[in-house]
Order: C-alpha cells, then structure tokens, then sequence
C-alpha cells in the first residue's frame, strides 16, 4: 500500500513539475489569434476583460501582503472595475509597489507564464493558476466576485483534470497569449480617459501624489511593461530566440 501511494505521489510529482513536449507551431499561432479574437472587438473585450481585471486586483493583493500590508478583501464588478483594499502604512515603498502592481500584473504574468511554457511545464502553469484563483477567491468580498473568480478556477481544474495533452497545451497557451495581449491595452484605455479628463483617482494618479511624479511617467511604465513583456513572451512562446 505505501509503495503504490509512493508511486502514485511520484507520478503526480513527474506530471506537475516534469516537461511536455511543445505544441505544434499551429497551435501557437491559432491560440494567439483566439486571444486577439476576444481582445480586439469592444463588445467582446467588454467581457473577456474580467479575467485582466482579476490579475489586475490580485497583483495589487499579492504585492500588498508581499510589501507587509494587511490585505483586507478584494472586489471585482461587472462593469470590469475592481477595488482592493489594504490596511498599513499610507505612504512609503510598500503602498507605492502596491499601487503600481495593478496595471503590471496582468503582462507580468503572462511573461512568467510564456516561460513557464517555454521551457515545457504546460501542466505545471496550470495547477500555478489554479492555486491562486484559490487563493484570491478567499479574499473575495462581493458575489459577482466570487462567481467569476469560481468560474474561473473551475476551468483551469476542468482543463487539468479531464483534457488530453492537447487541449491543455492549447489553453494554457490561449491563457498567456491573452494575458500578454490583453495586458496591453488597459493602459492604452487609461491614456484615453486620462485625456478626455476622467480616470482622476486612477493608479498612476494615486502613484503621483505617493511619488511627485508626474502621473505620465507611471503611464509611460505601465506601457513599458506591457509591451516589453509582450514582445519577450510572444518571442518565448513563438520560439523566435533561435531563428
């Protein structure tokens, strides 16, 4: 009995952390205009656009417990908005990392993640995900939060759990390639209503008034970021290093 548990714990072990072979260069490429698909049309991004929100708030919570702040719950709305809430120190390095997690987060971890598959551990992205969906979701404080963060993680366990080889190594690739292009365009959203006069309490506001810095120059960072990080995960993920 103890051989087979052993045997079994070390399956899964070799499963999660060992390497699968990469998809074909179709499947790459199909995912990443399944991404656009669902990014680029306003009536579609109206709603995809809740998975970048929930990155959105949950790297301000990881930063926030990170940098030694309380975190005291975390919203997420249907109009896509989102609310994070931490308790500690007003000012100082901790809440300024804190504020500017937000817009990084979602290109962050979709180039952590075209690592991750770059270097083969497809299954290994998944349970990742998985874990902190779970995570987030305690720290969830209203119902439409908790239904979309539940939906959320009960695809990637579905995927995980009931999909071949394929079908995981599509999604989780479709899962990246949306991170690292979605996580373009809310700061391109954000210049917009900046210009039209809106967006006043918006993260780079509040970076501006924790740094003196202009809240341009956080805008510039957060465009930075995200495109960088596009560039070097679609380069990952394309398998362009060589050619």
């Amino acid at each position: 009995m103890d051989s087979t548990a052993a045997t079994s714990l070390a399956t899964v072990w070799d499963e999660v952390f060992g390497s699968q072979p990469d998809p074909d260069t179709w499947v790459v490429v199909t995912t990443m205009v399944a991404a656009l698909a669902v990014i680029v049309p306003h009536p579609v991004w109206r709603l995809s656009r809740n998975a970048i929100t929930i990155a959105h708030e949950g790297g301000h919570g990881l930063v926030a417990l990170l940098t030694g702040r309380s975190l005291s719950g975390i919203r997420l709305h249907s109009d896509t908005s989102g609310l994070t809430v931490s308790r500690g120190k007003p000012t100082g390095l901790g809440m300024i990392l804190t504020a500017a997690s937000g817009y990084t987060a979602p290109p962050l971890l979709g180039l952590g993640g075209a690592a991750l598959l770059a270097a083969g551990h497809i299954t290994a992205l998944l349970w990742l995900a998985t874990l902190l969906l779970v995570a987030m979701l305690v720290m969830i404080r209203n119902a439409y939060g908790a239904l979309t963060v539940l939906v959320s993680g009960g695809t990637f366990v579905a995927v995980s759990w009931l999909a071949g080889p394929q079908v995981q190594a599509a999604f989780a690739y479709a899962v990246v390639w949306f991170l690292l292009l979605g996580g373009v365009r809310p700061a391109f959203e954000l210049q917009a209503k900046r210009m039209r006069g809106g967006a006043g309490d918006s993260d780079a506001d509040q970076l501006s008034r924790l740094t003196h810095v202009p809240a341009g120059v956080w805008l510039f960072l957060f465009h930075a970021v995200s495109l960088c990080s596009l560039i070097a995960g679609g380069t990952w993920l394309l398998d362009l290093r060589g050619a």
